[in-house]
């Protein structure tokens, strides 16, 4: 009986989880996450699955993170209707975050096709809708760590606290074979790090043939702090923002960064370590999680802390789109704290565009950016940057603090490998950017893998792990997009940073006539005509790239 594993997300960056395994009679999907970065990646949301929804055994979702779930409600809406099997947290947060992310896509279209409708463009439509999302969580089925279920005929699988989300989990998968010992596969999910405030230490059990692990942080040691150590970092970051007499605006995912980040800022202020301030969280799905997160307080390490910090006085939570936009009006120091992360969706993106260009603003960049996304484009020094249609020039103080982050650094993820032996056979690394991918592949040799056999997946690639060793299937791999086109600034990003350089050309022409002759020479350049103008040459923009987010552009 053949077995295949196809990867048709989170290779070779760190969204869009998605892993098929096949059987001679199961289709097990193991995610279905939405991809974010460039518009190349993102695009592939709008795509269709490169696999029959309707053909699907079943599907077993590691956590609620939208770059793992987020597509579910698409998956549904084109036929998918078996069971969904997660833990009961995961649940509880997919019931908040898929509509929660449904209504935001109805929201960003709406307003993308009123550009398009001026411009001429047709107009397009949601991935999916918030009836999509509502409508997907009938497929949602709940269970224990640690308990054997059967997903789908000769396939059996438990839960392993995974330590990065309320709910995260690792799964441990055996396939059946006739006459042999079951395949036996752990997907790793998304590992949690040390010192995590409000997760226990990841586990799971030994002696897999395959191991499919995440690398987001390969290679980087991030020298975690305890404690005391995360909140003097993030003091330190708030008291130089508070210097400034502007907002502290903190892009922070809804889900658990933002309680984390919350109940160490409270105890600041209570401490009198940092000045006490307003700290407005603008996010409905955050006050959501937060209910959520205080339902399941005994299941948390500092679920107490938590539960306390968000009955604070100075802790405001703001619902509506009206008191959202009452926030610009705000003057002095204040903290918002709104999603999403990346700064990609969200009401962040209205908070940047009020505030970026005020120098008395600062950033605080709380968890990884991937490439290509608008906190990546920031945290890389742009100086200016699209949001929503409009130029905004970034005079704001760009600050970045990964003591909170929800993934393991790569020691971390090297001890997770080593409590995982021995490995019969290989090791796939996945949800991560190549060069932490190469770094980890290099630390994870001599451990012990048969003959170093550490793989790096590309998107949409076969393997068939029936053998005593896995193969790759060139013959069954049908790529989407280049694969050398993931987790990279692609045209969409040059052509936006092509165009602001070319205004800040024009602008410091010294008059008409400069002008004139610079616009000249671009129509010749662009008719292929390399000469012109004597020859002469202007110099480049000096400085940061001053990159360009173009989603929103249609």
């Amino acid at each position: 009986m053949a077995i295949r594993l196809k990867f048709h997300g989170a290779a070779r960056t760190v969204t869009g989880s998605c892993y098929l395994l096949e059987t001679g009679t199961s289709k097990l999907l193991i995610d279905c996450g939405m991809f974010q970065g460039s518009k190349t990646e993102r695009e592939l949301n709008y795509r269709a699955f490169p696999f029959d929804p309707a053909s699907l055994t079943a599907m077993i979702l590691t956590h609620a993170h939208i770059d793992h779930s987020g597509l579910i409600p698409k998956l549904v809406k084109h036929g998918f209707t078996q069971k969904i099997y997660c833990t009961h947290a995961t649940v509880d947060l997919c019931g908040i975050m898929l509509p929660d992310s449904g209504g935001i896509q109805e929201m960003e279209v709406m307003q993308l096709n009123r550009r398009r409708v001026k411009r001429g463009e047709a107009e397009v439509e949601p991935i999916y809708t918030l009836e999509d999302a509502n409508k997907s969580l009938e497929n949602f089925y709940g269970l224990g760590f640690e308990t054997w279920f059967e997903p789908a005929p000769g396939i059996r699988a438990r839960f392993w606290n995974a330590g990065h989300l309320l709910g995260s989990a690792s799964v441990e998968i055996e396939v059946a074979q006739a006459g042999k010992p079951p395949v036996r596969i752990l997907f790793s999910g998304d590992i949690g790090p040390d010192n995590k405030m409000l997760q226990p230490d990841p586990e799971a059990p030994t002696g897999f043939d395959y191991v499919v692990c995440e690398s987001t942080y390969g290679g980087r040691d991030r020298f975690e702090r305890d404690e005391a150590g995360r909140r003097e970092i993030l003091a330190t970051e708030v008291n130089e923002a508070a210097k400034r007499k502007g907002a502290l605006l903190i892009p922070s995912f809804a889900v658990e960064r933002t309680q984390e980040l919350v109940t160490d800022l409270v105890l600041l202020m209570e401490q009198d370590k940092v000045p006490r301030a307003n700290i407005f969280i603008d996010s409905p799905l955050a006050s959501k999680a937060t209910r959520i997160f205080t339902k399941h307080a005994k299941e948390l390490q500092h679920g107490e802390d938590l539960s306390r910090a968000f009955n604070s006085p100075f802790v405001r939570s703001t619902e509506s789109v009206e008191d959202s936009k009452a926030l610009a009006r705000f003057s002095g120091f204040r903290i918002i704290v709104s999603a999403s992360g990346m700064c990609e969706a969200g009401r962040i993106r209205h908070h940047l565009k009020n505030h970026l260009w005020q120098n008395s603003t600062t950033v605080l960049l709380a968890g990884f950016q991937a490439e290509g996304s608008l906190g990546r484009i920031l945290q890389d020094g742009a100086r200016m940057v699209t949001i929503m249609g409009d130029e905004i020039n970034v005079a704001a103080s760009i600050r970045k603090i990964e003591d909170y982050s929800g993934h393991a650094d790569g020691p971390e993820l090297v001890q997770w490998v080593k409590e995982r032996l021995p490995i019969g056979r290989s090791i796939f690394l996945t949800h991560g950017e190549e060069e932490g991918q190469m770094a980890l592949a290099a630390d994870l040799k001599g451990l012990g893998l048969p003959h170093d056999c550490i793989l790096i997946p590309s998107l949409d690639a076969v393997y068939d792990l029936s053998g005593e060793a896995c193969a790759f299937v060139a013959e069954e791999t049908r790529p989407r997009i280049d694969p050398t086109m993931v987790a990279r600034l692609d045209s969409h990003n040059d052509l936006a940073d092509l165009v602001l350089d070319i205004r800040d050309i024009i602008d410091k022409a010294g008059d008409e006539k400069a002008r004139g002759v610079i616009i000249r020479r671009l129509r010749k350049a662009l008719a292929g005509d390399s000469g012109g103008d004597g020859g002469r040459r202007r110099p480049p923009v000096s400085g940061p790239s001053r990159r360009s987010r173009g989603w929103d552009e249609g």
